[in-house]
């Protein structure tokens, strides 16, 4: 910005200060211009796109604050009532801003301008105003998962949407007003997983800890012709200890870290040849005590050398086609020494008791020196922490680039249970 009056005011003022010696006082801090009560700047600046007659504001119309030629803009903040801010750009001579997001529908605005005179004395003007209710019944709406409770560090913080967004300019104007606010603050981001759906991870796991809020600002916002953003719950989610499993599937044993200290180290067995155990993160889902397994689920005839059907114990879900961590008492012989299982990963049952008391979901499991293929990002429980930083970036629509998409195969291999 151009700060020459005030530069010449106080320059001027200096000289005089000099040329009447140690006695003048025509320069006292009352008359700088800098130090005085901002006027009322009310014939220094018109607003357009405001409602006339005391009619309301049309949403749909940007705001603008324009300067006479006796001043210029310095300074122009535009908020509703739900402290959301307008963002707006004021051009280079401060003689025009204007907004540069949508107005919100049916909600109440304050507009604080701060201007500048000739001379550099400050002027101020709040103006409030109210826009109309939108003119469709077209609305978006969100969901926020999981539901409100304690997680692991693992868990991502999901959005579903009640209808379908696929026009990156309108998915913008979504993902912007998704909040996510942590205790401490972490560095994360929303990625599309389809047009209904995306989720939010930090870019390391979550501290311990940590506490989340998620909520939405899309009430009233215009996201396309005739779609308006409607209101939605509000989330809250904590996070407890940090609990990371590592199973490494060529030692068959999994270590179990608590806060980063090694608290436990569990004989395994993974998946053999043909049913190799997906590599990669898996986030705990959910904990069942029992699961009747059969070996129809995942296409192995009757009567087969590797049919079965089994009552299993201490099941704790790792994907929705059925891979968990659970008691295998029939393989005791093999854990610590070899993989016999259908790609689930088998403990001991007091083992696997400890480890079903011992993790919560959103905790992590990882499995390293598998044969089997990478656990898919998304479509079989939360793989998210499978895509790198600068690949999940690119799901973002405020990031430009193309995101890691799971292919089509990706999505359908759904495995259901296996032992």
């Amino acid at each position: 910005m151009n700060h020459s009056p005030r530069t010449r005011t106080v320059v001027s003022c200096t000289l005089l200060v000099i040329a009447l010696g140690a006695g003048g006082t025509a320069c006292s801090s009352g008359g700088d211009p800098l130090t005085d009560k901002p006027f009322d700047a009310t014939d220094q600046i018109s607003f357009n796109g405001l409602g006339e007659d005391g009619k309301k504001t049309d949403p749909d119309k940007p705001l603008e604050v324009t300067a006479d030629d006796d001043g210029r803009i310095t300074d122009v903040t535009a908020t509703d009532a739900t402290g959301r801010y307008v963002t707006g750009e004021l051009s280079a001579d401060g003689t025009r801003w204007h907004s540069t997001s949508p107005l919100a529908a049916n909600a109440h605005y304050t507009v604080r301008v701060s201007t500048e005179d000739d001379d550099g004395a400050p002027g101020r003007k709040v103006l409030t105003f109210d826009t109309s209710k939108p003119t469709t019944k077209k609305t978006l709406g969100v969901t926020f998962g999981p539901k409100s409770g304690t997680y692991g560090v693992g868990q991502p913080v999901t959005a579903e949407l009640d209808r379908p967004i696929k026009d990156k300019a309108q998915r913008a104007v979504v993902e912007r007003a998704l909040r996510v606010d942590a205790v401490p603050a972490v560095q994360g981001a929303w990625h599309w997983v389809d047009d209904k759906e995306l989720h939010y991870r930090p870019r390391e796991y979550w501290p311990a800890h940590t506490t989340i809020q998620v909520h939405s600002n899309l009430d009233g916002v215009k996201i396309g012709d005739r779609l308006w953003g409607k209101k939605s719950k509000p989330l809250k989610l904590t996070i407890g200890d940090s609990l990371i499993a590592v199973t490494d599937a060529a030692s068959h044993s999994m270590t179990v870290y608590k806060n980063g200290e090694d608290i436990n180290e569990i004989p395994v067995t993974t998946g053999k040849p043909g049913f190799e155990t997906r590599n990669g993160v898996k986030v705990v889902l959910g904990k069942e005590y029992f699961v009747r397994m059969r070996s129809a689920t995942v296409g192995i005839a009757e009567g087969s050398s590797d049919s079965y059907d089994l009552p299993v114990y201490y099941a704790t879900r790792l994907t929705w086609s059925g891979e968990y961590v659970h008691a295998a008492p029939w393989s005791v012989g093999s854990q610590g020494y070899a993989n016999v299982s259908h790609g689930c990963t088998g403990l001991s049952t007091g083992n696997a008791e400890w480890f079903f008391d011992t993790v919560r979901e959103g905790d992590v499991v990882k499995v390293i020196n598998s044969d089997g293929e990478t656990m898919e990002p998304f479509g079989n429980g939360f793989g998210d922490w499978n895509l790198s930083w600068k690949n999940w970036r690119t799901g973002s629509a405020l990031v430009s680039g193309t995101p890691d998409a799971p292919s089509a195969a990706q999505q359908a291999r759904l495995r259901p249970e296996s032992v």
